[in-house]
């Protein structure tokens, strides 16, 4: 109960924030800003910045040490999820039960929505008020977690993967580029502005890179055998599309195996006392949601 109070006071607060940092939807080009908005602010747990917070303050830091830095990330999701779900990606209607940003506004709008949102976070990330040193280390590891080598080179090579045989080490690279890379690049995130030394930081980016394995898979099996509602869009759409996932390759209850134990491995990786708690209730519900 403490945990789900503390999850829900975290996104709310994010919430507030992202509210202020996006453009008014009364300002020019009125319907851009509408998109980003209704894109940004639609309900969600704001898991990603749970973890950077979380790791912010496990590494030694306050909370607002790294409040701008977690919607900045929480923006480059927001980006990615617009452009995902465009008909020449994943095609989808619904996004967290609600009407895709390109069925609400239209392909060309919803297209440049994911690219302001994109501008935004690193305009945001750069304006964070802490040593410089660390707001340029922030910046470099939410670039390499944003391009070719994280979240778009996964998508890319999940894309060029439907309908083909896949292999175990090309789906793990999927995932971990796809969902591992951003997930792993909050918590790192946090530990820089929590004043984390080289050794929590690395501890961090481990830890994250083991959930978000364990999330993707965690979403693979939830789009088998979940509930619209839970899942917030069509389920079997994975499957219908052809698409790499861990229940394609090794069936539902080896998945699930496989989330549990990448959970123990991330919580193996931190060496921490302050706030471990909460980053372990945080781990857990990655498999409590498969259940």
């Amino acid at each position: 109960m403490e945990f789900e109070i503390q999850l829900k006071a975290y996104a709310a607060q994010v919430d507030s924030r992202l509210a202020e940092l996006l453009p008014d939807s009364s300002l020019p080009p009125a319907e851009l800003h509408e998109a980003m908005r209704y894109s940004c602010l639609a309900p969600g747990k704001r898991l990603r910045p749970a973890f950077c917070l979380a790791c912010c303050i496990a590494a030694g830091g306050a909370i607002e040490d790294a409040f701008d830095a977690a919607c900045a990330v929480e923006m480059v999701h927001c980006f990615s999820l617009i452009h995902d779900d465009l008909p020449a990606i994943d095609n989808d209607d619904l996004r967290r039960g609600m009407p895709t940003c390109h069925i609400k506004f239209g392909e060309a709008v919803a297209i440049l929505a994911g690219d302001a949102l994109f501008a935004l976070a690193f305009d945001t990330l750069s304006r964070v008020k802490a040593d410089p040193a660390r707001v340029v280390a922030a910046i470099g590891v939410l670039t390499a977690a944003s391009g070719s080598s994280g979240l778009v080179g996964g998508e890319t090579i999940d894309i060029l993967a439907e309908g083909k045989p896949i292999t175990a080490d090309l789906l793990e690279a999927i995932h971990a580029k796809k969902t591992g890379a951003l997930i792993a690049a909050s918590c790192e995130i946090g530990a820089i502005f929590g004043g984390g030394d080289q050794k929590a930081i690395a501890a961090m980016r481990e830890f994250g890179q083991r959930i978000g394995l364990a999330f993707q898979i965690a979403d693979d099996v939830l789009n088998e055998v979940g509930s619209a509602h839970l899942l917030g869009k069509a389920v079997g759409s994975d499957r219908e599309r052809q698409k790499a996932t861990f229940p394609a390759l090794y069936g539902i209850e080896a998945s699930r195996e496989r989330a549990r134990r990448e959970t123990e491995l991330a919580l193996g990786a931190l060496n921490l006392t302050r706030g471990s708690g909460f980053l372990a209730d945080l781990s857990s519900f990655s498999v409590d949601r498969l259940s």
